[in-house]
């Protein structure tokens, strides 16, 4: 029903195609988030957020209440029409508006008629910015009248007649819910034979003797007031045709011969509906109930088909003995005519009831607020369905569109109103009206024009928390109009956050994408809009990553033996980890015998249930991660103890009770070996298919020996059992005897039927043939049908062998096609197959894709667009786009190389995608391809497009020669790829101190079109570090480093190190070639003698049994503390004969690789030399322990190139 406010359409001129053209020139409508402060502090249009139902039926014994509850801001005020006239509910006492409602109370227990207030309702919602309208609220009291007075007389029937109890309840609103019943208050038996229609008749198919009764009694429930009216009882006198005979024969002479008859069989007749058609109306979403009830001896049988199609899956039931059929949910495709058949042995009587789908109005677009800012643009869509097609209509504000007040930005065409450059006077709420005969829709929708400076919804000083070499989020949720712009600022006077590290979501997110350590800080969020600014501060805090150092091992225990699993962790100090244990991916069970440790897990007296995987996860607010090792326990040494093995196999089957699709199998356990038998498998062999394969059929619990076994036809059974117990499944048994069962009808058809073209002209249809037993016959064939979808045209069929495939030929290109498969053997034909929709054959598109776009997002990153292409242009089923890119030339070379394509596939009707991977400041063409299963299609004009300048890479090389005592030459090659044009190079260089610190960093910019410089004015004998990068208008790129030495004299010349890439903590390595000292050359001669010296004492020592620091070693096996030189007075530390069996000490100088370690000597020949390692061959025991090159160890700044003192150099020798 339309409500009385809508009016006629109003017809709009404006054509599709300039409609069509703005829409594509839209601006989308604000998205207020859903915040519940900006919520209330935003001006806002009435929202209906509660009302009664359309069709509302009270009480008439309560009061009546009609809800109408809104919101908005301000908040609305409220008004009534009853019967489309204002409702003065301040004249009428009884009614009553709840306080900062609009929900009417009507009194009616304290005097009031609910007759009287009957009519139809109508609320609407005010405030300044607008006004929203309910539904037309229908209100009706409920009624239960009182069956009319009648007189009933007793129904006196023959045995196999048919009889219709008639009910006919009193009108009710809403109708009443029938039943029957007797005198004590038991609700009838009802059967296929006897049962209660939809109209609340009761039906009797044929009656019997037990019929006979005096109170067969209709009851009527009235939910809404919850009372009962009941019927005058009804009797019914049913009259055998035995006692017919005694009453015919006592008024016989003795001469006449009367033979008693038995009841006489009739065929199926129906009682309802009747005659041989019927036409039935049901709204879409709806129930369908159909009915058939017949009469007739024996009793009918009733069964439901749909000419021409099948009954709907999954939506279908049947019920009151399948005499009603009920479809749930219908729709316009549940139309047609659906057949009845009442069938006993004599014969059957059908019925065909014609149903036609109608739909009240339903939605497919229902008209969105929009919130917009001064000077947008935007559109209300309505758009609904139904049968008949609705009409749509508008209102503004509660009053019809044609008569409300007129405002410039408005313009109606048909379904949608289209508002360009609103200004806040635009605000507003509209109403649109979907009705046809069935029934209406009405929505509202407000247009809310709002002009507010930025606000930030995120929470101040908000501290995010993650994990190193993860994404950060950093949130700035914002609300402005008109639609403010987010930037980004690291610290508080940090510059604008911009380039390839960062992404700048739409919402105002800051993302990270793979945060390190020193991303931790403070990030400010600016939103600006034309009407203000503001910022918020949020913090990052980067945390070390949680690791697992010491994983659980693979073990392997004795039974009742003792086991433990290590899991040591490696966590960041500012996160709190907890550590879980799992068995086999579940919890640790209730055992006392599982001891949780700190970092281990230890179980006790191990047993064969403890066998499995345990999984150490370890968990912090941020991060996860596990290990797991498997346990497996093994039995304990042997001791005498029972023997376990599988069982003996089942013996002694037997068929018993062998039917058409069962029988009944048994047999005897065989010995169980001391393990109970937990089930047995039944298998069958098909001796006429599959001879000597055997299947699974069922298995059945170990206290079972019987099984009755469904079976199928014309297969040639044996069985064999197999029993299984804890160890293990037993042989099988001896098959049983052979048992062929007989042909039938197939009982399935084919699966997976599909229907696709290998060609453009034909259409494929395969699926998989049944399996031998399924045949269920000789004979096996199929039924191969198929016609064009949606064209009125006939099936088209053709038997085939057993096959699976059949190629339909000479059809059109790419054209849906229905198809059926139905299996047949020499019995008769499967049941109707259902119908699946296939494709006859692909063809390559035809047309390119149009309008292509390119947006280049920064220099190594770009977004394409494309207008998708018409779907009939596809001709096959659309798999996607492909993007064919390639780079023409680098704008900084002006040099063309081979063209590699690359090509990017997008999958669907996707039409854009991004081209990662570019290189910076170059030139590139790309086109565009549709793509179906046949291929792809043209190609659409190459697009060329441009990527900005980028930063360059390191400088392919960096020398330094000719080194004097103040000067050095530097000689360096230009960036292998400079990623734009190089403005200038960046040198920095420093000098290193003979304490490995590094001195003061000097910067240097040279012009672009160097490529070598001398260095003047440098130290002598002094070594430098020298960073080295170029330089774009974008920025700096990656730098190479380089050290040098300049020389102490003419004759001498500093060692060149070999440059290395890449930014890190300085650190130079000595490489002064002091060896050629003559300073440095007597004194390792004078540090050899006393090293001399020193063996001749320890030999003769030795002899006398005195034990040093190298005879410790060898006797422990392990490096002792080595004591180092006395520094006051030059000495040599000795080891005292009481510590002589004291542990090793952990801060033993020499390491147990047997190298020196860099806090044992400060200085080594190692460090000068070719190869010198300081082994002596004097004493076996000297052989090693002092071996090896000196291992270089990281160190803040880097090493001295001083000369080593005597003692330094002496301990490297020894």
């Amino acid at each position: 029903m339309q409500p009385k406010i809508m009016m006629r359409k109003k017809s709009i001129s404006a054509s599709k195609a300039s409609l069509v053209l703005f829409l594509c020139q839209m601006i989308s409508a604000l998205d207020v988030p859903l915040d519940s402060k900006l919520l209330e502090e935003l001006s806002q249009p009435p929202t209906i957020t509660q009302q009664s139902p359309k069709d509302y039926i009270v009480d008439p014994r309560e009061n009546i209440v009609i809800q109408c509850e809104a919101k908005g801001k301000p908040p609305p005020s409220f008004s009534w029409t009853r019967n489309g006239t204002h409702f003065d509910i301040d004249k009428d006492a009884q009614v009553t508006m709840k306080p900062n409602s609009g929900t009417l109370v009507i009194n009616i227990m304290n005097g009031g008629k609910a007759e009287a207030y009957e009519g139809v309702y109508q609320c609407t919602a005010r405030n300044e910015r607008g006004a929203a309208i309910s539904n037309n609220i229908v209100i009706r009291p409920s009624r239960s009248p009182l069956w009319t007075k009648e007189r009933l007389e007793p129904n006196h029937v023959r045995e196999g007649d048919s009889l219709v109890l008639h009910c006919r309840p009193p009108v009710g609103l809403p109708p009443p819910i029938i039943f029957w019943m007797d005198n004590a208050f038991q609700r009838l038996p009802q059967s296929e034979r006897v049962s209660q229609g939809l109209n609340g008749d009761l039906y009797f198919s044929n009656v019997q003797p037990e019929d006979t009764r005096e109170d067969y009694i209709c009851y009527a429930r009235f939910n809404h007031t919850q009372t009962i009216q009941q019927k005058q009882p009804i009797s019914v006198k049913v009259y055998s045709m035995d006692s017919l005979n005694d009453t015919i024969a006592a008024n016989l002479s003795d001469t006449d011969i009367y033979g008693a008859k038995p009841v006489t069989e009739r065929q199926p007749v129906l009682l309802t509906p009747t005659g041989s058609t019927s036409t039935k109306v049901e709204l879409r979403g709806n129930v369908l109930l159909l009915e058939c009830i017949a009469a007739g001896v024996p009793t009918p049988v009733i069964r439901w088909i749909k000419e021409g199609g099948e009954l709907p899956a999954n939506r279908t039931f049947f019920e009151n003995f399948e005499k009603t059929l009920k479809i749930i949910d219908v729709s316009e495709a549940d139309s047609g005519n659906y057949k009845c058949i009442a069938r006993n042995i004599l014969g059957s009587a059908h019925h065909v009831i014609s149903v036609t789908v109608k739909a009240a109005p339903y939605w497919i677009t229902a008209p969105r607020n929009l919130v917009l800012s001064p000077g947008e643009d935007g559109t209300l869509i309505c758009r609904a369905n139904g049968n008949p097609k609705p009409n749509i209509s508008w209102l503004a504000n509660g009053v019809p569109i044609a008569i409300a007040p007129e405002d410039p930005s408005r313009k109606v065409d048909g379904d949608t109103i289209i508002f360009s450059h609103v200004q806040e006077r635009s605000s507003a709420v509209y109403q649109c009206n979907a009705s046809n005969e069935y029934g209406y829709l009405l929505a509202n929708a407000f247009v809310n024009v709002l002009a507010e400076p930025p606000r930030i919804l995120t929470t101040a000083n908000k501290l995010y928390q993650v994990i190193a070499d993860s994404p950060a989020l950093l949130d700035c949720a914002y609300f402005g109009s008109p639609k403010p712009e987010i930037e980004w600022f690291k610290g508080v006077k940090g510059s604008i956050l911009r380039g390839n590290e960062y992404i700048f979501h739409d919402n105002g997110t800051l993302e990270i994408p793979v945060a390190q350590k020193d991303s931790t800080g403070t990030y400010t969020c600016v939103a600006r809009n034309e009407l203000g600014k503001i910022q918020n501060e949020v913090h990052l805090e980067v945390k070390d990553a949680t690791m697992i150092i010491k994983q659980p091992e693979y073990k392997v225990i004795q039974r009742y033996g003792q086991v433990s699993f290590e899991c040591i962790i490696k966590h960041d100090s500012t996160l709190l980890p907890t550590i879980i244990w799992l068995k086999d991916n579940d919890a640790l069970p209730d055992d006392e015998r599982f001891l949780v440790g700190k970092d281990n897990l230890t179980i006790m007296n191990v047993t064969d249930k403890d066998d499995g995987t345990y999984t150490c996860i370890v968990n912090t607010t941020l991060d996860s991660v596990s290990a797991s090792a498997v346990l497996t326990v093994v039995a304990a040494p042997p001791t005498p103890a029972i023997i376990y093995a599988r069982p003996n196999p089942p013996f002694d089957l037997e068929l018993t009770g062998q039917l058409e699709r069962s029988v009944e199998l048994s047999w005897i356990p065989g010995d169980e070996n001391n393990s109970p038998i937990t089930n047995f498998v039944i298998e069958y062999e098909d001796g006429l298919h599959e001879p000597g394969v055997w299947h699974y059929q069922t298995e059945v619990p170990g206290t079972q020996t019987t099984v009755q076994l469904k079976l199928s036809p014309y297969v040639n059974y044996s069985f064999r059992v197999i029993a299984v117990n804890e160890i293990g499944r037993s042989q099988p048994s001896e098959p049983s005897e052979q048992y062929l069962t007989k042909s039938a009808n197939p009982d399935e058809n084919p699966s997976n039927v599909q229907g696709i073209g290998s060609e453009p002209d034909n259409l494929v249809i395969t699926w998989e043939s049944l399996k031998g037993f399924q045949s269920n016959g000789p004979g096996l064939q199929y039924k191969v049908s198929w016609r064009q979808k949606d064209v009125d045209d006939e099936w088209t069929s053709v038997i085939v062998a057993n096959v699976s495939k059949y190629i339909v030929s000479g059809t059109p290109t790419f054209v849906p096609y229905e198809i059926k498969v139905q299996a047949l053997n020499d019995l008769g034909y499967a049941p109707e197959p259902s119908e699946v929709i296939g494709h006859s054959g692909e063809d390559l598109p035809m047309v390119a894709p149009g309008n292509v776009q390119v947006h280049v997002i920064n220099s190594t990153l770009a977004k394409v667009h494309w207008d998708p292409v018409p779907l009939k242009t596809v001709r096959g089923h659309l798999q996607g786009y492909k993007v064919y890119y390639w780079k023409v030339q680098s704008l900084s070379r002006r040099s063309r190389r081979h063209v590699e394509k690359k090509i990017l596939t997008f999958r669907g009707n996707k039409t854009f995608g991004m081209l990662p991977g570019l290189e910076p400041y170059s030139s590139y063409k790309l086109n565009v391809r549709v793509v179906n299963g046949k291929g792809e299609g043209p190609a659409s004009p190459d697009k060329i497009f441009k990527t900005p300048e980028g930063v360059p890479s390191s400088p392919s090389f960096l020398k330094i020669t000719n080194p004097t005592l103040d000067s050095l030459t530097l000689e360096w090659g230009s960036p292998t790829h400079p990623n734009g044009v190089l403005i200038s190079y960046i040198l920095k260089f420093q000098p290193i101190n003979n304490t490995h610190e590094l001195g003061p960093l000097v910067e240097i910019r040279i012009p672009a079109n160097e490529s070598s410089m001398i260095l003047k004015n440098l130290n002598y004998s002094t070594r430098y570090k020298f960073y080295f990068n170029a330089q774009t208008s974008v920025g700096s790129g990656s730098q190479i480093t380089e050290e040098a030495v300049t020389i102490m004299d003419e004759g001498k010349m500093a060692g060149i190190l070999r440059p290395a890439v890449g930014a890190g903590k300085a650190m130079a390595s000595r490489q002064v070639d002091i060896a050629t000292q003559g300073w440095f050359i007597g004194l390792m001669c004078a540090v050899a003698l006393l090293i001399l010296i020193l063996l001749i004492v320890c030999f003769i020592r030795r002899n006398k049994g005195g034990k040093y620091p190298v005879k410790e070693k060898e006797d422990a096996h392990a490096d002792p503390e080595i004591q180092p030189m006395k520094e006051d007075d030059g000495t040599f530390g000795e080891y005292s004969d009481t510590e002589d069996h004291k542990p090793l000490k952990k801060g033993s100088r020499t390491p147990s690789d047997r190298t020196v370690k860099k806090e044992d000597s400060d200085d080594s020949l190692v460090d000068y030399g070719e190869g010198v390692n300081g082994q002596f061959n004097e004493d076996g025991s000297f052989i090693g322990q002092y071996s090896g090159k000196k291992e270089k160890e990281p160190a803040e700044g880097n090493e001295s190139s001083e000369a080593p003192s005597p003692v330094n150099a002496m301990n490297s020798f020894v």
